[in-house]
C-alpha cells in the first residue's frame, strides 16, 4: 500500500517548511528502518513542499497509522521538529489517491505558480536519491516513473507549461512595478547552482545587463566566466550589496547569507574608502528610492532584519505566494484530465499484476489436474490423441471465464475477493508478486 504524507505551502508555514528542509540526516533511510513492514520510502523535498512516499506492507490492516508513525518519527529526528507541532500541517494520503497526487505535483499542477518547470526534475532527482541510499521499493519505482511520464504527458496535451511562470519569474514580475528601467539596474546575484542559471537567464528576458555574482561557496569565477558576467570576491561582497539596486538570493546554504550587518559592514567600507579624499573621487553608493532584495532560497538565504534597513524592501517566498496570479493558481481542466487519467492507468495496472500470481496459481493447478487425467488415459491406452485434444479444450474453456473475471475484478479493486475465492475453493496459496526488471530499470526515469 502506497502512502504520502504531504506539507506543502498549501497547508503549512514556510516557517515550517523551512525547518524541514534542512535534516541534519536523510530522511528517507529513517523511515525504511522504522518497521519490518515499510517496504521503502522517497522524499520529495523542495521550497514549497515536503513529501514523504511509504510503500507499506500490503496485507498489513494498520499500514496507515504506521506509516504516518514512521514518517512523523523521522522527521523529528532528522528535523528537530516534533509530531505535535506538524499537527494541521500536512495531509496523509493512501491507495490511489497517492498517484493522482504526485502525477499533479511533478507536472506542477499543486505549485505556488501552477505550471511551473523546476519541479519535475526535483521529484526526478528524488527518485535518484532514494536510489542512492538503497530506500526505493519495486512499486515506488514504479510510481515515480509514471509521474514522469504524467508529467510529459500534461506538457505535451497542454498548454499549461507556457501559461505557467516559475518562481523565478513571478518574483521579477512583481519587482517590475519598482523598476523603471531593468538596463540600468546594478544586479547582485548570490548563487551559483542551476537555480541561480535560471534566475539569470530570467535577468536577461528582462533586459537586466549589469549582473555580479557572488558565491559563499567559492565558486562564483567559474560561474561568471562561463555566462559571461562578473565574479565578486568575498572581501569585497558588502560593498557590492552596498552598491547593488537588486540583489537575489538563491543558495543551498543552511544559514544566511545576506544580513543587515552586511549593509553596515558594506556603508563601512565605503565610508573609510573616501576618507581624505573628494567624495566625488570615489565609486558612488547606489541611491534608488528603493533598494530590492529577493529571496528564493528555502531554507531562507535572507536574514529578516534586512527587512528594517532604511531604503530595502525584502520580497520572500511568502510574499511571491500571496501575490501570485489567481488563474496561475487554477490547473487547466484538460491538465487535471491528463494526470487523472495516468493515475488510473497506474491503478489498473497495479491491480492486474497484484492478480497476476492468483491468476497463475489457478492456471496451474487446473493445469496439473488435466496432465493427470492425460496421463492417467495414456495408461488405460488411449494413445491417439483424441481424449487429451478434448481436455485441453474442455481446460481451455472452463478457465476463460475465471481469467477474464480476474482481471476484471482487479480492475475493480476487487483482486482480494478472487484471490480469498481460490483460497475457500481450492485451498490455493497465492504468493506475493516479485518485482521484474522493468519495475527497477533505473533509466526509465
Amino acid at each position: 500500500m502506497l502512502l504520502c504524507v504531504s506539507a506543502s505551502h498549501k497547508t503549512a508555514s514556510f516557517d515550517l517548511l523551512e525547518r524541514l528542509s534542512v535534516p541534519s540526516t536523510p530522511v528517507a533511510p529513517l523511515i525504511a528502518a522504522h518497521a519490518e513492514c515499510v517496504q521503502g520510502a522517497v522524499v520529495v523535498a523542495t521550497c514549497n513542499r515536503f513529501e514523504a512516499y511509504v510503500d507499506m506492507d500490503e496485507p498489513l490492516t494498520a499500514s496507515g497509522a504506521v506509516g504516518l508513525e514512521a514518517t512523523l518519527s523521522a522527521i523529528e529526528a532528522a528535523t528537530g521538529v516534533p509530531a505535535s507541532e506538524l499537527d494541521g500541517s500536512y495531509r496523509l494520503m493512501g491507495g490511489d489517491e497517492v498517484a493522482e497526487h504526485l502525477f499533479a505535483v511533478a507536472s506542477g499542477l499543486e505549485s505556488v505558480v501552477v505550471g511551473e518547470g523546476e519541479i519535475a526534475g526535483q521529484v526526478r532527482r528524488a527518485l535518484t536519491e532514494s536510489r542512492r541510499l538503497g530506500t526505493t521499493s519495486a512499486e515506488l519505482e514504479r510510481l515515480f516513473q509514471r509521474a514522469s511520464e504524467a508529467q510529459r504527458g500534461v506538457k505535451n496535451a497542454t498548454a499549461i507549461g507556457r501559461a505557467g511562470r516559475s518562481l523565478v519569474r513571478l518574483a521579477l514580475d512583481l519587482a517590475d512595478s519598482r523598476i523603471t528601467d531593468w538596463s540600468k539596474l546594478r544586479v547582485l546575484l548570490i548563487g551559483t547552482g542551476s537555480y541561480a542559471a535560471v534566475t539569470l537567464a530570467a535577468l536577461r528576458d528582462h533586459g537586466a545587463d549589469d549582473i555580479s555574482v557572488h558565491s559563499p561557496s567559492g565558486r562564483a569565477t567559474p560561474f561568471a566566466a562561463k555566462h559571461g558576467i562578473r565574479a565578486v570576491a568575498p572581501e569585497r561582497f558588502p560593498s557590492a550589496v552596498t552598491h547593488a539596486d537588486l540583489i537575489i538570493t538563491c543558495t543551498s546554504a543552511e544559514h544566511h547569507v545576506l544580513s543587515a550587518a552586511t549593509f553596515a559592514a558594506g556603508r563601512g567600507a565605503y565610508d573609510t574608502a573616501i576618507e581624505g579624499q573628494p567624495a566625488a573621487s570615489a565609486c558612488p553608493i547606489a541611491t534608488p528610492d528603493r533598494r530590492l532584495v529577493i529571496d528564493l532560497g528555502l531554507p531562507r538565504n535572507v536574514d529578516p532584519d534586512v527587512a528594517g534597513v532604511a531604503g530595502v524592501d525584502l520580497l520572500d517566498l511568502e510574499t511571491i505566494r500571496i501575490h501570485a496570479p489567481l488563474d496561475e493558481l487554477q490547473a487547466t481542466d484538460a491538465a487535471r484530465q491528463v494526470v487523472r487519467d495516468a493515475a488510473r492507468r497506474f491503478a489498473t495496472v497495479g491491480e492486474r499484476k497484484s492478480i497476476t500470481p492468483a491468476v497463475v496459481a489457478l492456471r496451474t493447478h487446473i493445469f496439473g489436474l488435466m496432465e493427470s487425467e492425460i496421463s492417467r488415459a495414456r495408461a488405460r491406452g488411449d494413445d491417439d490423441g483424441r481424449t487429451e485434444q478434448a481436455l485441453r479444450h474442455l481446460v481451455g474453456v472452463l478457465l476463460h471465464t475465471p481469467t477474464s473475471r480476474a482481471h476484471q475484478l482487479a480492475e475493480d479493486g476487487r483482486a482480494d475477493d478472487y484471490i480469498t475465492a481460490l483460497s475457500t475453493l481450492y485451498g490455493l496459496e497465492v504468493a506475493e508478486p516479485e518485482a521484474t526488471a522493468a519495475d527497477t530499470e533505473p533509466g526509465v526515469a
